[in-house]
């Protein structure tokens, strides 16, 4: 018999919900239930435990995606699982596609060496701390770049540091001396060795990274390559990454060359090339040249944050790195496994359309402000009017806040995130931070789902002041922590700030 779902909602979402439910045409057997609240996202595990007496022989509960409180707990409570929804229902049907193949993003195959350019003019306790900033945004190895003419002489003692810390470490340098000094410090990897320099990897431990002799030599990098094997010692060979205009496609033949003549060996690719030197947001280039070497057995990538607009290149080739494993894996294309790498602009960023938001608005009955975005701009509207701007300026006079700081401060933050998620095409939630991907780390307000909002500083300042006296937006009414119910009870709901 095909599973039964139980899906609860709220009044004004019921409809959409079941028209969404009658349009995915599910293999399950389904029950839409109100749960006696008007906003779906106000509902909290608490409250459903208390209401809902009956799970009408269901398989499983889905809640909605905002959902507070524990889910477990409410499970045995109710001797049946409960889960959350999407935050959206637009977002429904791709919720049950994505269930059934849900990937495991802690995998990858590819390390990440994150070099500190200008290490020679940190201090040691400089190079530590960029070194844990790194591994924190996923580096599995340190590099310390040796810049041209400029002396290291805590070379060694920072190095004996990193390992102290727990790090892998190469030494990135063309100076033979460098190299020479850093493998005997114990340096687990060399960059850049050439069939001139190998002595150096003669008297060290150290693993090389073999590059051409001269750009684009590559018969000299084969013959680097066919010593390092006869002496049966482990190496990477980079062909080397020219940036744009400067033999860019021509250095991507030399990596497929490679591999089809070396199909075994561990290859490395640096990717500042690109990522620093083209004036793109660097996200995108990482996911391109990181397929690349999915696609190529390149195991090994090379990444700098030098220039500001790659100050994350190291979180984005984290994540783009597992993004692509797990899509290789199963063979499928990269698409739907994590939207994290997407940070300006959203696969679906308008759950609604104006008709949409309009029918919510015919069932609001009280003064608090709702915001919504669609294609045609932003809404901002209550039980007193309806309003699509956008500039948010112009929804200024209608809105009558003129004589309540707080309030006046609150819509103003909400609509300016409107604004940009109206421009950008990004996916807006009111009351929640603009998601930006991996650029951005989420905050813990808005993150957890089993926790409750604080309230904010907004309505704390009237509480104290006892001056507002313009209507609260919609979910603020939470800062009072406990709001009373029909069945005469209170519940904890989540609040913005």
């Amino acid at each position: 018999m095909a599973e039964h779902i139980l899906f609860l909602t709220g009044k004004l979402a019921e409809a959409q919900l079941r028209r969404t439910l009658e349009d995915m045409v599910p293999s399950f057997r389904y029950t839409v239930q109100v749960l006696g609240v008007s906003v779906a996202a106000l509902m909290t595990a608490d409250m459903i435990q208390r209401r809902l007496k009956d799970t009408l022989g269901a398989d499983r509960i889905v809640v909605p995606g905002r959902c507070r409180g524990d889910l477990a707990a409410l499970s045995l409570a109710l001797g049946v699982p409960v889960e959350r929804g999407p935050e959206e229902l637009h977002d429904l049907p791709w919720f049950f596609g994505k269930q059934r193949k849900q990937a495991d993003l802690s995998r990858y195959d590819l390390l990440i060496f994150a070099e500190i350019v200008e290490a020679p003019r940190l201090s040691v306790a400089g190079i530590r701390a960029r070194a844990a900033d790194y591994r924190r945004r996923g580096a599995d190895v340190i590099d310390l770049g040796c810049l041209p003419s400029t002396p290291f002489p805590h070379l060694v003692e920072s190095i004996q540091a990193l390992k102290a810390d727990g790090f892998r470490v190469s030494v990135d340098s063309l100076e033979a001396d460098d190299l020479l000094c850093g493998g005997e410090a114990g340096a687990d990897y060399l960059l850049s060795l050439h069939e001139e320099t190998l002595w150096v990897a003669d008297q060290v431990a150290s693993t090389p990274i073999l590059i051409p002799a001269r750009p684009g030599d590559m018969a000299s990098l084969d013959r680097a390559i066919e010593r390092m094997q006869a002496l049966g010692r482990p190496f990477l060979a980079d062909p080397v990454l020219d940036p744009i205009h400067f033999g860019f496609t021509e250095s991507l033949v030399r990596y497929h060359a490679l591999r089809q003549r070396h199909p075994g060996i561990e290859l490395m690719m640096g990717v500042g090339n690109l990522t620093e030197l083209t004036h793109a947001d660097t996200a995108g280039i990482n996911a391109l040249l990181l397929g690349i070497c999915s696609e190529q057995g390149i195991r090994h990538i090379l990444a700098t944050e030098v220039s500001r607009h790659a100050r994350n290149a190291v979180g984005e080739a984290n994540l783009a790195r597992r993004i692509l494993y797990a899509a290789r894996q199963i063979g499928a294309l990269p698409r739907y496994f994590d939207e994290g790498l997407m940070a300006l602009h959203e696969r679906a960023p308008y759950p609604l359309g104006r008709d949409d938001i309009e029918q919510l608005h015919r069932g609001v009955r009280d003064p608090s402000y709702r915001i919504q975005v669609s294609p045609d701009g932003i809404h901002v509207f209550n039980r007193d009017g309806f309003h699509t701007v956008t500039d948010p300026f112009d929804a200024y006079p209608a809105l009558k806040v003129e004589h309540d700081a707080g309030h006046a401060f609150y819509l103003g933050v909400e609509l300016a995130r409107a604004q940009i998620a109206w421009q950008l095409g990004k996916r807006y939630t009111q009351d929640e931070s603009l998601n930006w991907g991996c650029q951005v780390e989420r905050t813990a307000a808005g993150a957890d789902p089993h926790t409750y909002k604080p309230a904010g500083t907004t309505l704390t300042s009237v509480a104290q002041t006892g001056r507002s006296t313009a209507p609260l937006p919609p979910e603020t009414t939470s800062h009072n922590a406990v709001t009373a119910d029909a069945d005469g009870q209170g519940d904890r709901i989540p609040g913005p700030d």
